[in-house]
């Protein structure tokens, strides 16, 4: 069996939690987005990872619970440190890694591309503005 069928899809809100909760924490513990989301944003993961659960359950399973601005602490954030190209990759990378390594499946793929394109409209709205 190969790793990719030992490992199962994105089926509901344990699974994102679960991926939510890792990637947060490898994110917290990465030397490129650790000072970003621990001494600049200083997110409080409690609060903060419903708010994520919600996101990507309205993504991956169009729950339609996530009912804020996805661009606005991005931007607030971003008036407050230098955000780069680097920044960005290094956001997708831990976050496409993480759903790898926890599922495999068109929900896990669909968590990837929405990542993608997330990620790409953000960083243009912030880096081209």
């Amino acid at each position: 069996m190969s790793a990719a069928a030992a490992r199962r899809d994105i089926a509901d809100r344990d699974d994102i939690a679960g991926l939510v909760a890792e990637f947060y924490r490898r994110a917290f513990a990465d030397e490129i987005l650790g000072p970003i989301f621990v001494d600049v944003a200083r997110v409080d993961l409690f609060t903060h990872l419903p708010v994520m659960g919600d996101f990507w359950d309205t993504v991956l399973l169009r729950t339609g619970r996530y009912h804020r601005n996805a661009l606005r602490p991005h931007l607030a954030l971003a008036a407050e440190v230098e955000l780069t190209d680097t920044h960005f990759a290094r956001w997708l990378d831990l976050w496409t890694a993480t759903v790898d390594e926890r599922h495999a499946g068109a929900r896990a793929e669909l968590a990837k591309t929405q990542a993608t394109r997330i990620a790409g409209s953000i960083r243009r709205r912030i880096l081209d503005a």
